[in-house]
């Protein structure tokens, strides 16, 4: 695509400094653009400035706002800055003082209230200084490209389009890319190209119409929703457990949903469309819900009110209860847990495709399953008549609801996985009128709005199939096992042929764990790849990349003492590893989101590591009463060793590595690896993290082009040794005199302190990279046996959340 070889933006402009103008500054700073944040001069002072003997003319006061959005942003949570420092990128300002500097910009973003009058009169503003080329762009939720830039010259016009970023920005792909009448080709293909080259985002290209297309669709499935629950008497608990991830969707579900984005900010929604709609039909099904209407002048507009369709209850001798809205009466009662024979199969069905079809398909005389099979046509119906007026191909429907909305299949992809000529004749059973292009694609034979052919995907498109343009720069794993390239697999993990003869070993486990499976696959394939690859690859497109061991399996075999089993198993663990990491060929491991525990250790022997932004990455056994036990003690001595080098003093670098691992720290992000001290010279972030795959591919080949040298296999690690470990052991001490630690976080400090230490050996001392797997297994094994840990292993496993006793 000639999208990619456009400029660059180095320099940003961002007016507005509210949520979503902050948010996007912030991204923008993320991806090492220069960003000025503009906002209105304020017209009067704060008391706190007043009493300061403040003016209105200081530049202070004149930032004020800028300022205060930038001070938002230092305490956001969760962060919508990859890394702390750079908030040094953005610089505040305001729009009279800082006005020319627009002229300097590569692109501005305009983020200011949703009204068509203010937006507008700041494109005049922005028109007097804009210079040829500077790119202009709108967040806007759905108001008009067109209306907004009515009244500006033709250059403005030219150089302006929407680029509508979801909330929070850092955090969501989707961005939407809406030209006007008069929007030069060049500025969509420019803004494409930053948005998913620079920013890392999913872009959809969307037509200028009220809300565009994710929440076009999003909202009328909402609304829709609504009716539904009301024609089949269903409470606010039932809807959501019908309507999350039963139905391919997020755990918020509809109600859940509807509180975090704010019943008053629906409602503004659902009026732009009523309002701009030809379509009698439209216009009923965007009609407020008299249910929202009740709740918006009650004032209950969802979490920011701390009232909408749930409410929080704090307990009189603490903690907290939460109350659901009964839709009857509009007053609150207990949550409850609800259950049915097709929501539990729905639980218990693998894959989206086949959770959706039990939900609809088990009983479908079912109340709960005729809801949902209402609920869902109602949006399939609607996306079907939409096409062509919102988006010109249906994969950017998809796209747009999976991104934006966070749905697990889009509403083509979810036809075609439910049936797409059974779904239909049902539809006409009850008398739906089907769109005519989707009557006429099944007459012709058809079976679905998708096929595969290989690597290939196509889609329909004016009555025919049509090849999908893969986003630049992306490897499916996916695509490539669908088309034959394994080489070699189990229930745990595959070996695919990615091409190039670089092969890729990728979990597939639940939550892709690591267990007996994927050791026995690591070691399968690092023979394989010696003999006839140039390197390899360790990546997947899970959820997650890896949250650990099988914590499961070890609990078993602790209650059951079988603690030579689980000295087999860590020793199996720890060898699989080394394996990786004196293979004889280079190995890059490509992490994303939570890489925690033996996911750490899964990457930390590969030569190099490609992070995806958003990765959380830590080595958090602590947290279920274990330390490290697969190499990650081992790689962190060896990282301190590094680090300090020759002659230095080990001590301060192991205290910072003992902190995070005893602490069980983890990322906020691929950068924040760095601050946990993971990262290795070598090692790098890619924004985009559905690059890393190719990114890691490229890495591979690289590196054997330059002649590439395993480590060493008789590798001599420098460590603190007894009075490094003494040290640790004070830390953990005072930790406990301060009230920070319980007897049993001690235990397991100590035996962290002297694993990471060296155990008995003198300060300085070189050990080999067994002694220390030794030291690790045997710690490992003894904490095995405590009751505490014993006691957290099964918390974790039954809460998720760690037990501190």
């Amino acid at each position: 695509m000639g999208v990619r070889s456009t400029p660059a933006v180095r320099r940003a402009a961002v007016i507005g400094s509210g949520v979503m103008g902050a948010g996007i500054a912030a991204h923008l700073a993320n991806a090492g653009m220069s960003v000025l944040l503009l906002d209105v001069v304020p017209d009067a002072l704060t008391e706190q400035e007043a009493k300061a003997g403040a003016t209105l003319e200081d530049r202070a006061v004149r930032n004020r706002l800028a300022a205060a959005g930038l001070a938002r942003l230092a305490k956001q949570e969760p962060p919508a800055l990859y890394e702390a420092s750079f908030i040094g990128r953005i610089a505040p300002g305001n729009l009279e003082d800082d006005l020319a500097r627009l002229g300097e910009v590569d692109w501005i973003v305009e983020a200011v209230v949703e009204r068509l009058d203010i937006k507008r009169s700041v494109f005049a503003r922005i028109e007097s200084v804009l210079k040829p080329g500077t790119l202009v762009s709108s967040n806007t939720s759905g108001l008009s490209a067109a209306a907004m830039a009515e009244g500006r010259g033709e250059t403005f016009r030219k150089q302006f389009a929407v680029t509508h970023f979801f909330n929070p920005p850092r955090h969501m792909k989707l961005v939407e890319v809406v030209p006007g009448p008069d929007t030069a080709p060049g500025t969509i293909d420019r803004l494409a190209a930053v948005c998913e080259g620079q920013l890392g985002k999913g872009i959809v290209r969307a037509k200028d119409t009220p809300n565009f297309i994710a929440n076009r669709i999003g909202t009328y499935g909402m609304a829709t929703t609504i009716a539904a629950a009301r024609a089949y008497g269903l409470g606010v608990d039932e809807v959501d457990a019908l309507t999350g991830p039963a139905m391919g969707r997020p755990k918020t579900a509809t109600f859940r949903l509807l509180d975090l984005v704010g019943l008053d900010t629906l409602l503004h929604v659902l009026d732009n469309v009523r309002e701009r709609s030809d379509d009698p039909a439209e216009r009923d099904a965007f009609a407020r819900p008299p249910e929202l209407e009740a709740l918006v002048a009650k004032g209950w507009t969802g979490e920011k009110a701390g009232s909408g369709f749930y409410r929080k209850i704090k307990r009189p001798g603490g903690g907290s209860d939460i109350e659901t809205l009964q839709l009857d009466t509009l007053t609150y009662a207990p949550r409850r847990s609800v259950h049915s024979p097709v929501i539990e199969a729905a639980k218990t069905a693998k894959g989206t495709a086949a959770k959706v079809k039990a939900l609809l398909f088990t009983d479908p005389d079912d109340r709960y399953a005729r809801f949902a099979w209402t609920a869902l046509k109602t949006v399939l119906l609607y996306s079907a008549r939409q096409l062509g007026a919102i988006a010109d191909t249906i994969a950017d429907i998809d796209r747009a609801l999976v991104w934006g909305f966070n749905w697990e299949l889009g509403p083509f992809e979810l036809w075609d996985a439910i049936g797409l000529e059974r779904s239909v004749q049902r539809m006409r059973a009850e008398g739906d009128e089907i769109p005519a292009w989707v009557a006429d694609w099944i007459a012709a034979g058809n079976r679905g709005f998708y096929k595969q052919e290989g690597t290939r995907r196509f889609y329909v498109s004016r009555g025919e199939y049509r090849l999908q343009e893969e986003e630049p720069d992306v490897l499916s794993l996916k695509a490539v096992k669908d088309a034959g390239k394994l080489v070699l697999g189990n229930a745990g993990a595959s070996l695919l042929d990615i091409g190039d003869d670089v092969a890729a070993l990728v979990f597939h486990s639940p939550n892709n764990a690591i267990g007996g499976d994927i050791l026995t696959a690591i070691r399968q394939s690092a023979a394989e790849v010696s003999r006839n690859w140039r390197g390899l690859v360790v990546a997947n497109e899970g959820r997650h990349f890896c949250v650990g061991a099988n914590l499961m399996m070890l609990l078993l075999e602790a209650q059951n003492g079988d603690f030579d089993e689980i000295d087999d198993i860590i020793a199996e663990f720890q060898q699989s590893m080394l394996t990786l990491k004196r293979l004889d060929r280079p190995v890059v491991a490509a992490p994303h989101r939570m890489t925690l525990g033996g996911g750490v250790e899964a990457c930390l022997p590969a030569d190099r590591i490609v992070f995806a932004s958003e990765t959380y990455f830590g080595l958090v056994e602590t947290g279920v009463g274990l330390i490290p036990a697969g190499g990650g003690c081992k790689e962190a001595a060896a990282l301190a060793d590094a680090r300090t080098g020759a002659g230095g003093d080990l001590q301060p670098q192991v205290n910072a590595l003992f902190e995070t691992i005893a602490l069980g720290k983890t990322s906020t992000s691929g950068y924040d690896v760095a601050r946990l001290g993971f990262m290795r010279p070598q090692d790098r972030v890619v924004l985009r993290g559905e690059t890393r795959a190719a990114e890691a591919k490229r890495t591979v080949l690289a590196m054997d082009r330059e002649g590439y040298a395993p480590p060493p296999a008789d590798r001599r690690i420098r460590v603190a040794g007894r009075e490094g470990r003494a040290v640790l052991r004070l830390a953990v001490e005072n930790m406990r005199l301060g009230g920070m630690a319980s007897e049993h976080d001690v235990r397991i400090g100590r035996k962290l302190a002297h694993v990471l230490a060296g155990g008995d050996a003198a300060p300085g001392a070189e050990v080999s990279e067994q002694y220390l797997l030794d030291l690790e297994r045997e710690a490992f094994l003894s904490l095995c046996g405590e009751p505490k840990t014993q006691a957290r292993m099964q918390h974790m496993l039954a809460t998720g959340k760690p037990l501190r006793n």
